[in-house]
């Protein structure tokens, strides 16, 4: 038997180790047991190892180092192993230590599923109705604003409008003119068979003005816009300057989330309108290069896109410009603390806003078919 502090001990049991651990177990004593554990171990390698801890009152860091020094010697040598008497207090320091907790998850996965089940459907359940306050408190201000035009901040809104509007222009124009232009080409190839290239003016018209415009549009303020408000409300929760306009008695969603709002309802129907365009001018140029007049393609386009489909494609855009500003400001509000925070809430806006748009898209398209639009 060898001993190092008071009720500390290391005693040969036939092929038994049997380690006593002391009252306390800190870094003034963990070095000392430590060292003559390990020389103990390199002369004779026992065949069980039990540790007494019913007498540890007091350990830190180290004593579970020590601890899960002998646990991963027992492993290496594939012994057995076994702690008796230890505290409450401490098993859940240990577990983690020497890599107890897997086993127990695995373990009882089965009783603990239930549980984030139940956790799960809780947090969406609360989730949902911050959801629906934020939507009746938005819907409020918005009105009350529109109501009383003096209360909207107008700069704001220019700003806004200038940054999303007329800065995303460029991309809206070049998107819409690449897209004009490989429908046509590939509408071109199957129509060539039946010498019918000239229809290809009208379903790109058809495509543009009914679906893919306020689509595309949509989805690219999405990731545009939608992921800016986001990032930028964030970042203002973040360092609490949203709290500090609470504290100053100016309402949050009245202040930051109306003028973006604002904004996106003006500027989502002008770039659809401009995407559209810029497709018909992709489309054109594909035709004039099939030996086609210019004049052609403009007359089939009138005489395929009615006045239905302009309307239909812009009140679209309305909603879809709606729910990319109002996401997009909702995930940022709702950006908690950490490094990661402000990046998840722009993931969630941009994910959740293509999702949405997707969706309601689809009840359009269900909608006009029974209306016959």
């Amino acid at each position: 038997m060898v001993e190092s502090s008071k009720s500390f001990s290391l005693q040969w049991q036939g092929s038994v180790l049997e380690i006593s651990l002391p009252e306390r177990l800190t870094s003034r004593q963990t070095p000392d047991i430590w060292k003559q554990t390990d020389a103990l171990l390199k002369t004779r390698i026992p065949g069980h190892i039990l540790i007494q801890a019913k007498n540890l009152q007091e350990a830190d860091s180290s004593a579970f180092a020590y601890l899960r020094f002998l646990k991963t010697f027992q492993k290496e040598k594939n012994l057995k192993f076994d702690i008796q008497g230890l505290d409450e207090k401490f098993k859940f320091v240990y577990d983690n230590a020497t890599g107890e907790t897997k086993s127990l998850n695995r373990a009882s996965l089965l009783l603990r599923r239930p549980e984030k089940i139940g956790k799960y459907t809780v947090d969406s359940f609360r989730e949902f109705l911050i959801l629906v306050t934020f939507t009746g408190e938005l819907t409020h201000s918005f009105w009350k604003s529109i109501l009383s035009p003096s209360r909207i901040r107008w700069k704001d809104v220019f700003k806004v409008s200038e940054a999303m509007g007329v800065n995303a222009f460029p991309i809206i124009a070049m998107i819409g003119f690449l897209l004009g232009l490989i429908m046509s080409f590939q509408s071109a190839i199957p129509m060539r068979r039946f010498g019918a290239e000239i229809f290809v003016a009208n379903l790109v018209g058809l495509s543009l003005f009914r679906e893919l415009g306020p689509l595309m549009t949509a989805f690219i303020l999405s990731g545009r816009s939608g992921s800016a408000f986001a990032a930028e409300l964030g970042t203002m929760k973040v360092s609490e300057e949203i709290d500090a306009l609470t504290t100053m008695g100016l309402p949050p969603v009245q202040f930051l989330v109306v003028p973006r709002l604002i904004a996106s309802l003006l500027m989502t129907p002008f770039l659809t309108i401009m995407f559209n365009l810029f497709g018909l001018v992709g489309g054109a140029v594909v035709l004039v290069s099939f030996g086609f007049p210019l004049v052609t393609f403009i007359n089939q386009v009138n005489i395929a896109v009615g006045f239905n489909d302009i309307a239909g494609g812009m009140l679209k855009s309305y909603f879809f410009g709606m729910i990319i500003a109002a996401l997009g400001c909702y995930r940022g509000l709702r950006t908690t603390t950490g490094a990661g925070a402000v990046g998840e809430s722009t993931t969630a806006a941009v994910v959740g806003s293509i999702i949405l748009v997707s969706v309601l898209d689809g009840i359009f398209s269900v909608v006009y078919f029974y209306l016959g639009i």
